[in-house]
């Protein structure tokens, strides 16, 4: 229906106007994108790490700095190149099906073998409650986040109508079934508290289940999370690239390198923003903080589609899904917004929505009224970034 890129941005921009779509992009920008990138490379820190520490967790100092590292890296990459982020994904993307593939087939085997006494009682002594569904959602859902990247190159897809709705057709299903057979996988050879207790779930399984060759795990999930990190990476940039073009960031993000035709200046931001989040930050915080706010957004999002179903009845609806889908996706978004704000408050989920709502202020000063002293201050770190950076507006490179 739309067919630009950014995600959920220009979908809030047409239901609900710029103001809900600049506090998705403030917020995608230093908390939801950044925050996201940061767990996926200090996942691939810990398995990276791992079997150099046998027998113990790796210290935090070294976790932090392979996964800063890793972001540098990433950043590199795509800044430079197109061609060169989507060969890496490509291989990338093999190395996380031959390791998802030999994870499963073990489980399969040892589970033939009659290795279940592990899901016996799985539930028990569980505590069941809203909040603590909630946060399992939370913990959940995103493994699959990543449902929507596509959508955030929506302008450089090849035929977006067809190959848009077929890659998520196929692709979620996919996931489905692998995350669930992995994990069916990981509880043939581990209990629940072996594997909460775990620093490195793919580690542990490799060094119990595939040994002498269970070096083969923490090197093919460090691909795997790799990919995951770059894939990210190669959409996100693309959001700062749209709110800059819009106006609603600093326009220095929505230029492209003139040699390298990348959204340079948005990559490398994203990735800066990205390694501050690493220097504090534990994951299982910042998923849970991740979490939170993207739902909101998530839910508005879904609500635009059903608001545009009567305020846009013009548009062109090449796909169209029955109505009853976002209103429940919707219902859900608003449970798992408020649900651990009720049951288990906490000062983090304050802080949350104090930044989202501190977007307008910066709105106000810096888009709506357009103070001339921001611009001052601006437009010379603009010049001199584009000298450096040898960056130009897009425009100007299409022409």
């Amino acid at each position: 229906m739309i067919t630009k890129s950014g995600g959920e941005y220009p979908y809030l921009m047409e239901a609900f106007g710029p103001i809900p779509a600049f506090l998705f992009s403030w917020t995608s920008l230093l908390v939801t994108k950044p925050s996201s990138f940061a767990i996926i490379c200090l996942s691939f820190a810990e398995y990276a790490s791992a079997p150099f520490f046998p027998g113990c967790d790796p210290p935090q100092a070294v976790i932090k700095c392979l996964a800063a590292a890793a972001i540098v890296v990433i950043t590199i990459v795509n800044s430079l190149s197109v061609k060169l982020g989507s060969y890496l994904q490509n291989f990338l993307t093999a190395a996380k099906m031959i390791i998802v593939t030999i994870i499963i087939v073990s489980g399969i085997v040892l589970l033939a073998q009659g290795k279940t006494e592990n899901f016996k009682d799985s539930f028990k002594d569980s505590k069941i409650s809203i909040s603590s569904i909630s946060l399992a959602f939370y913990n959940g859902l995103w493994a699959y986040d990543g449902w929507n990247q596509l959508n955030y190159i929506t302008e450089e897809l090849k035929n977006p109508y067809r190959n848009l709705p077929l890659s998520i057709i196929i692709g979620i299903p996919l996931v489905t079934v692998c995350y669930v057979l992995i994990n069916v996988s990981y509880f043939t050879v581990m209990t629940s508290t072996e594997l909460l207790q775990s620093q490195a779930v793919a580690v542990t399984f490799g060094d119990r289940v595939l040994y002498p060759a269970s070096w083969i795990v923490p090197l093919f999930v460090a691909f795997s999370t790799i990919g995951s990190a770059n894939g990210t990476c190669f959409t996100a940039g693309r959001l700062v690239y749209v709110a800059g073009r819009e106006g609603h960031m600093l326009k220095v993000l929505s230029y492209i390198s003139v040699k390298r035709l990348t959204p340079a200046p948005a990559i490398i931001f994203y990735g800066a923003i990205a390694i501050i989040y690493i220097i504090p930050g534990d994951i299982e915080t910042l998923i849970n903080y991740f979490s939170f706010a993207v739902w909101i957004f998530y839910g508005l999002t879904v609500f635009a589609l059903i608001v545009m179903r009567f305020t846009r009845k013009q548009l062109e609806r090449p796909i169209r899904v029955p109505i009853i889908i976002p209103v429940i996706v919707t219902l859900v978004s608003i449970v798992l917004v408020l649900a651990p704000i009720i049951s288990a408050p906490e000062l983090a989920y304050l802080y949350c929505i104090l930044f989202i709502l501190s977007g307008l202020i910066v709105y106000a000063l810096f888009v709506h009224f357009k103070f001339s002293w921001a611009q001052k201050i601006s437009n010379p770190i603009t010049m001199h970034l584009q000298m450096l950076l040898e960056v130009v507006p897009a425009e100007e490179v299409a022409t």
